[in-house]
């Protein structure tokens, strides 16, 4: 997943088809342009900043987007004034504006056995974390930790595996986050990737996703409906 050492390819037609190509280690050409593709889906639109490349993905036309934006500017998508005219076209809000982090799924070995020996599955439906969850998130999972927390996964933006953790306020500060951020990699397929959307003024968050091997990838805007 080394953007700088990766071969480049063209962006593709969807954004689905774009995080699949991140996930390989292939990202669209840093050449300071803005691609603009459809929605993933009627829940979904965000706008997707990588490496001196940004993605909108939304119900709009290309045209609109660069009668909109400064050439040559890759944080113009990402700043207020173009949110706020996407929120009005496409009559949604902006929920967050994250950093990305991806990482591959652990192999099946001891420590993934291990991580996973710990969990117990939470398969209620009325679990306030599960209905939360399915706000944003279909295929949603949500396990606890046996000494306090709780990992959930399930498939967000563009049907790529998402993952969250929870950490109790007793458990924090002894590298609960951490474990429960690993935990996360062994709750996906082997061969498999899943990501996270961290609020980068969440320091602990982002140090523990860090430290569980995650790499920073790209930033995203997420619009929802009101």
């Amino acid at each position: 997943m080394d953007e700088h050492s990766a071969s480049i390819e063209p962006v593709t037609a969807t954004l689905g088809s774009i995080l699949r190509n991140v996930e390989l280690g292939v990202f669209p050409a840093p050449d300071l342009s803005v691609s603009v593709v459809a929605a993933p889906s009627e829940r979904d639109s965000c706008v997707v900043g990588l490496t001196a490349h940004i993605v909108v993905a939304a119900d709009v036309s290309s045209a609109w987007v660069h009668s909109l934006l400064p050439s040559q500017d890759p944080s113009a998508p990402l700043n207020p004034p173009f949110l706020s005219a996407l929120e009005k076209a496409t009559g949604r809000r902006v929920n967050a504006i994250d950093a990305l982090l991806l990482a591959p799924a652990l192999a099946a070995d001891d420590e993934r056995e291990e991580l996973l020996s710990v969990l117990v599955d939470l398969a209620d439906p009325e679990h306030p974390r599960v209905r939360r969850a399915q706000l944003h998130r279909d295929e949603v999972r949500v396990f606890g930790h046996a000494a306090g927390g709780l990992v959930l996964v399930g498939r967000g933006v563009a049907g790529r595996l998402e993952c969250a953790v929870e950490v109790p306020e007793e458990a924090r500060g002894i590298g609960r986050g951490r474990t429960l951020a690993r935990a996360a990699r062994a709750l996906v397929p082997v061969g498999s990737h899943v990501w996270a959307q961290v609020t980068p003024g969440n320091a602990a968050s982002l140090r523990a996703f860090l430290a569980a091997g995650f790499i920073p990838v790209g930033s995203e805007a997420l619009l929802v409906k009101h």
